[in-house]
């Protein structure tokens, strides 16, 4: 993808471990990702692509949701666990010109990657990097479902995770306002003049911030076999069925969501001082460990950063937990954008 982060330099991208870190004005950028539609490079998040006549049927074998289903106007959210049923990996599975292709961070892209090619064994099943396949851009805003359809000539409907395909790419529905967008890297630079045309170019913390407030957790390597998928609210946000039949780690799953075992929970909270994946968070109880980890973060467009954190329940409702230690600063909890039972 040389060719295209050439091209995002040209236009003004300034890049920071492999992401798009801002262009230009990064205080500006975030605060038009909460009032203004904004498009974003996605290229920090990595694809694999199945192939064969048994990867459907395999892929659904190793992952928290249902791929039987699976066509190419929907995605599928869903999380690939330990043996032990702590979250590897969470991802958006979709289907293109019978590919199934899996969409998480590049950090963890190759060990994900190596890890489920590791039990293929016999199957009738091809794994490899697609990520030079598809150029990856996010637009969110009021006006982005139009600039969808200008861009590439369709509508995707309005359930989340819709999917619409078009010759030169597809586009996935996170939201109301809020796309995934894979492009032919043949027509990515047109593509992005027309869409920046219309809409703020942001850095990736944008939409990193985002998708904190929109609830939706990312496991990342700090937390990667931290979490079981109930902690991060992944049945909630419709990434785990608990009728599809086995899958590594599928036990813990259902034990805890059948025998009420959920002690943590993934929460939204504002903090005044930056937070990172993978921060410790304390309360006055438990006195011997930590009660929650951080599980994204970003800037927020008003100063201090906004984060996700899995957190015990009992010690949110204390309304006294600490980043790093049982002094750090506060975390201020708000509500999420969904519904957690």
């Amino acid at each position: 993808m040389t060719a295209w982060t050439d091209f995002l330099v040209s236009r003004g991208a300034q890049l920071e471990q492999g992401a798009v870190a801002h262009f230009g004005d990064p205080a500006g950028e975030l605060a038009a990702a909460g009032q203004q539609t904004v498009l974003a490079d996605l290229s920090h998040f990595g694809l694999i692509a199945f192939s064969g006549e048994e990867a459907q049927t395999f892929l659904h074998g190793q992952i928290t949701n249902d791929l039987r289903p699976l066509a190419e106007n929907l995605a599928v959210f869903a999380g690939y666990l330990s043996a032990k049923g702590r979250m590897l990996a969470n991802f958006l599975v979709m289907k293109r010109n019978g590919e199934l292709l899996v969409m998480l961070p590049e950090s963890l892209r190759e060990s994900v990657q190596k890890r489920l090619s590791m039990f293929i064994l016999r199957a009738k099943v091809k794994a490899r990097n697609a990520g030079g396949e598809w150029v990856r851009l996010g637009l969110s805003g009021p006006e982005a479902a139009g600039l969808v359809e200008q861009s590439l000539g369709v509508t995707v409907s309005p359930g989340i995770l819709s999917v619409a395909q078009a010759d030169q790419g597809f586009a996935l529905r996170l939201g109301d306002h809020r796309f995934d967008l894979f492009l032919a890297p043949e027509t990515a630079t047109a593509t992005w003049e027309v869409l920046a045309g219309q809409a703020r170019p942001v850095g990736a913390p944008a939409w990193d911030w985002l998708m904190v407030r929109a609830g939706v957790p990312v496991v990342l390597p700090q937390t990667q076999d931290h979490f079981v998928p109930q902690m991060a609210n992944m049945e909630v946000l419709g990434g785990v069925s608990f009728n599809k039949g086995c899958y590594p780690g599928q036990e813990i799953v259902a034990r805890s969501q059948y025998l009420g075992k959920v002690k943590r929970r993934l929460h939204l909270a504002h903090l005044d001082e930056a937070a990172q994946p993978g921060d410790e968070l304390f309360a006055p109880e438990p006195a011997d460990q930590a009660a929650g980890l951080i599980a994204n973060a970003a800037p927020a467009p008003g100063g201090g950063w906004d984060v996700l954190a899995v957190v015990l329940n009992p010690s949110v409702e204390t309304g006294e937990v600490r980043l790093k230690t049982r002094d750090g600063a506060r975390l201020n909890f708000q509500p999420l954008p969904y519904p957690v039972a």
